[in-house]
């Protein structure tokens, strides 16, 4: 699909009103395919691959901003009004910012695994440091250690084969897609506050080392009126490590 010239795979799924999921750094939309079919049965799933990541080739430099006008353009072209957006760990900020900048094209916001912007510059730092590993060809390296620390204990011992596929999902990258993606991260600007009148959702996992509890906390109680949920024994890549929770969560939500 041609998005700001841009040519990124986009799967479109059900009908009614559409959700629009986005996923984070190392992501694809396979992300959120456990959610799919539940989803689908009220709603017009659509899930892009962004730019740099899965099967959407990277053509110029990353950033947050242009994600952000891309998701903006992509739900333009869908002419669907306002829609529920959901974002995992990088994508936090993306659609955070996505609501703070076009509040018209966002009916409802969930964040999975909610990231602080701007990061930390030890973060900063490490981004960084993990883009030079991309293009080092050091990809098997990242994808490793991402399993190693941003899954819980729970998930690698109980479900290896989520582990597994987060793995692949890391692996598959583009390792140049990867590490401009790395160096948005890097850069990633600090969205400002979720409008109280916007209803928000936050899931995250207790054993996030990443997207931490006390940041989705944080947002909540900045907030006043947004539910949130921690949920124990899982990492980061929540979707996966914990899928029914989050899909009830979701539905109930939206």
């Amino acid at each position: 699909m041609d998005v700001n010239g841009k040519d990124l795979a986009v799967e479109t799924t059900g009908e009614g009103p559409v959700v629009l999921l986005v996923h984070g750094l190392g992501g694809t939309s396979n992300f959120y395919q456990p959610q799919v079919a539940a989803l689908a049965e009220r709603f017009t799933v659509v899930r892009p691959d962004m730019e740099g990541s899965g099967r959407s080739p990277v053509t110029g430099t990353l950033s947050i901003q242009g994600f952000a006008n891309d998701l903006a353009e992509l739900i333009k072209q869908l002419d669907a009004g306002p829609v529920r957006v959901v974002g995992h760990s990088m994508a936090t900020i993306t659609v955070r910012l996505l609501a703070a900048t076009r509040p018209e094209a966002v009916s409802h916001l969930a964040l999975l695994g909610a990231v602080p912007a701007p990061l930390p510059e030890a973060g900063q730092q490490g981004q960084h440091d993990r883009a030079a590993k991309a293009r080092a060809g050091e990809m098997p390296a990242i994808a490793d250690a991402i399993t190693a620390n941003a899954t819980s204990e729970v998930t690698r011992r109980d479900a290896p084969a989520t582990a597994a596929f987060v793995r692949e999902l890391v692996l598959r990258q583009d390792p140049e897609g990867y590490a401009r993606s790395c160096e948005a991260l890097a850069g990633a600007p600090d969205p400002g506050p979720v409008d109280p009148q916007l209803p928000l959702l936050l899931v995250t996992g207790a054993d996030d080392g990443v997207g931490k509890p006390e940041v989705s906390e944080s947002l909540a109680q900045a907030h006043g009126a947004a539910t949130l949920d921690v949920l124990p024994g899982c990492g980061h890549w929540t979707a996966l490590e914990r899928p029914n929770d989050v899909t009830e969560h979701l539905l109930k939500f939206f």
